[in-house]
């Protein structure tokens, strides 16, 4: 799965959730993961964050 970073510590990744797709959105800070919202689409994440400011986050 894929995982983009924005500025802020925002992180979105892209998650299963039960059986299901979806796209986590999240902000790190201080070495902890704040949940914001899980999101079924790419339109759902942009009323949370500017797409435009996230970059694929490097492969471990």
């Amino acid at each position: 799965m894929g995982v983009w970073r924005g500025s802020d510590g925002i992180e979105v990744a892209a998650v299963i959730v039960g059986d299901r797709p979806c796209l986590r959105v999240s902000r790190w800070n201080g070495g902890q993961r704040t949940l914001i919202r899980y999101c079924s689409d790419v339109r759902e994440v942009a009323e949370h964050v500017d797409l435009a400011d996230l970059t694929p986050a490097p492969n471990p």
